[in-house]
């Protein structure tokens, strides 16, 4: 069985997809680490390969391969091209191949709506994008699949990129208005969620600028050189992770913990903890109300696991 993009996105529905990465932090997924392999490129930069395994036991193997070509750039071509292999855990029998990305993008967004149910106030209205790009498609009707939100706000580097953005939402079957923010600090401060998924190097939102009961979810910065978050937003929120592993990856937290602004033992909780029950998110924090939290992913192979699982059993289904 072989799933394109679309078939990846049309297997993906959200709520189930949300579900299932809930369940998935209950189970004894097995996740080693990441395989990074560099390669010369005769002519170009080097080129990366990386491997990312998890499994169940006696159930289901999966692996994705990501090949990283920034050559590619030149030739007009995707620099990123990713699969994903799932496999019978039993018999080590391939069952699926499919497209990485587009799982990849999928997973990453229900990843950040699965912290807003825990995280952000039942009665968030206001959702404000931060960036215009991929991540921004998926991640906007990821999180109007946990709130009822009423109002979208968008904000990006590129105001035509927000305007294509904004056009390709209202063509499709989204019932809520994206409207285009200029200012971002207003756009911030008027804001119950705020879901930033940029590449920038350099913090973008300010915590002198959160109002009380707003819920901030970063998905862009993946490095240790990178960052959407200036320190007193960390220092000003409650801190969540999806992993251990955002500690040591991601500027957002790498840099503030250097600073002094934040503390290890200042992260409240990870999805192990949420999803387990052992923390039940924004209802455990002292004046829930007014509490602004704060969630860091970096992502997992266990999210790609479980993801490819669901797009294996729905189109199996279909078929």
């Amino acid at each position: 069985m072989y799933l394109t993009a679309e078939q990846v996105n049309q297997c993906l529905p959200w709520p189930s997809l949300i579900d299932a990465l809930d369940a998935a932090f209950t189970q004894a997924i097995e996740v080693p680490p990441r395989h990074h392999h560099h390669m010369p490129v005769a002519g170009d930069p080097e080129a990366t390969l990386l491997l990312m395994p998890a499994w169940i036991e006696n159930q289901y193997l999966g692996v994705k391969q990501v090949n990283v070509f920034p050559g590619n750039n030149a030739r007009k071509m995707p620099g990123l091209t990713s699969h994903y292999l799932l496999s019978c855990g039993q018999t080590g029998r391939h069952l699926a191949q499919m497209e990485g990305n587009s799982l990849t993008a999928r997973r990453t967004a229900a990843a950040s709506a699965l912290a807003s149910r825990y995280l952000s106030r039942p009665d968030a209205e206001t959702l404000l994008m931060v960036g215009s790009g991929r991540m921004a498609r998926s991640l906007i009707p990821a999180h109007l699949a946990v709130r009822d939100i009423k109002r979208i706000r968008m904000w990006g580097v590129d105001q035509n990129s927000v305007a294509a953005c904004i056009e390709e939402f209202a063509q499709e079957d989204i019932q809520v208005e994206a409207v285009p923010f200029e200012q971002l600090r207003d756009a911030v401060a008027t804001a119950d969620i705020v879901s930033c998924a940029t590449l920038s190097p350099e913090p973008l939102i300010r915590g002198e600028w959160l109002t009380p009961g707003t819920h901030l979810d970063f998905v862009g910065s993946f490095t240790p050189h990178m960052r959407e978050a200036d320190d007193e937003v960390m220092r000003r929120g409650e801190v969540f992770i999806d992993t251990p592993a955002a500690l040591h990856e991601t500027g957002d937290l790498i840099d503030p913990i250097q600073s002094g602004a934040l503390q290890a033992s200042d992260i409240q909780a990870d999805f192990q903890d949420l999803c387990n029950g052992r923390h039940s998110g924004r209802r455990a924090l002292d004046n829930a109300e007014a509490a602004i939290t704060v969630f860091k992913s970096v992502g997992t192979s266990q999210e790609d696991l479980a993801a490819a699982i669901l797009a294996y059993q729905q189109a199996s289904q279909q078929s």
